[in-house]
């Protein structure tokens, strides 16, 4: 887990400009089959409640005393409808005598009654969740990298750990029901999932014009420092929030983590530049629904500058969000 030991050296605080240019490393298609366009509409907003699950609110809130009591107990039924209307889940948890296993039993009459179905598969710490949310979850946590599981579950290591010795998963049950996953873990790896299907498809789409860039929106942030630094005539390091000693010596350590504007302008950049050879890609929703997530965050990361030879430059720039994990990878690189 060395590179999740640097992970926790991040320092807070850090924003400023970094070169241009980077490191051609061939084709890399989107590794997550999540992220391709084979599932259905995802969540793309941090709701406890997919859109494919309100009907569970619906039940609580319309379905009548009777009805409810079918499935749940009487004290229970009476304190849902004094508590109506109810618009979260996390509203319904906070019922008195709501728990766990109420949830699921709401859940199941719900599905009964016929307010919602199997495209909504149930209700896991808190979370409703949806078939194809349950699909681009199952997909992240069996293939993203050890650094970015930590990255995403920053307060959770055995929540992190577990996963990664217990993969592959089949359902969000089974990511649930592991060891250290609990009700803010399994939501943070929701979002990182599901919230920016539409970036990691223009970042994809990018990387396979095959234009002297690429981009990534899910990749290990160490290894990629360390590829980097291992470059041939390495002419500028600039890093913030990154530890200090994984740097070599005349590493530029800027006092300010990147912001959303820093985080936005590499990947709009690195669009451009990938665009400049004509057949370009779309990138409207893409840079939109990334400019929507970095919203008001703060990222550590580097800009790394290289020349293997007299006849091409690289540059590699990579920022990952100090709260949900979220990371952006853009680079560029010229040859004669």
């Amino acid at each position: 887990m060395r590179g999740f030991l640097a992970s926790i050296a991040v320092v807070v605080g850090l924003v400023g400009c970094g070169p241009q240019g980077i490191l051609a490393q061939g084709p890399q298609d989107d590794p997550h089959g999540a992220f391709n366009g084979s599932v259905g509409p995802l969540t793309t907003t941090d709701v406890d409640v997919a859109p494919e699950c309100q009907g569970i609110l619906t039940f609580a809130n319309n379905a009548s005393f009777a009805t409810l009591d079918i499935y749940l107990p009487s004290d229970l039924v009476a304190n849902i409808i004094a508590a109506r209307p109810l618009s979260t889940l996390a509203g319904l948890s906070g019922v008195s005598q709501m728990g766990a296993v109420r949830l699921t039993q709401t859940y199941q009459g719900a599905l009964a009654e016929g307010y919602v179905t199997s495209s909504c598969v149930g209700i896991y710490d808190e979370l409703a969740v949806s078939a194809d949310d349950q699909t681009a979850l199952v997909n992240l946590v069996n293939t993203i990298s050890d650094q970015e599981m930590h990255d995403i579950l920053p307060y959770a290591w055995n929540g992190a750990v577990n996963l990664l010795g217990g993969r592959p998963y089949t359902t969000v049950a089974g990511i649930s029901n592991t060891s250290g996953i609990g009700q803010v873990s399994l939501r943070n790896l929701r979002n990182a999932a599901t919230l920016t299907i539409p970036f990691t498809q223009l970042a994809a789409a990018v990387t396979n014009l095959h234009h002297d860039a690429r981009m990534l929106r899910h990749f290990n942030w160490y290894q990629e420092l360390q590829d980097a630094l291992y470059g041939y005539n390495l002419s500028g390091v600039t890093c913030f929030g990154v530890d200090p000693d994984l740097l070599p010596n005349g590493s530029v350590i800027r006092p300010n983590l990147a912001n959303a504007a820093e985080v936005y302008a590499a990947a709009q950049y690195t669009v451009q530049y990938a665009n400049r050879y004509g057949t370009p890609v779309d990138p409207t929703a893409g840079l939109a629904n990334l400019q929507a997530q970095v919203a008001g965050k703060s990222f550590f990361g580097c800009y790394i500058e290289w020349s293997p030879d007299p006849w091409s430059g690289y540059t590699r720039r990579f920022f990952v969000d100090t709260v949900s994990g979220l990371g952006v990878l853009a680079e560029t690189w010229w040859s004669e």
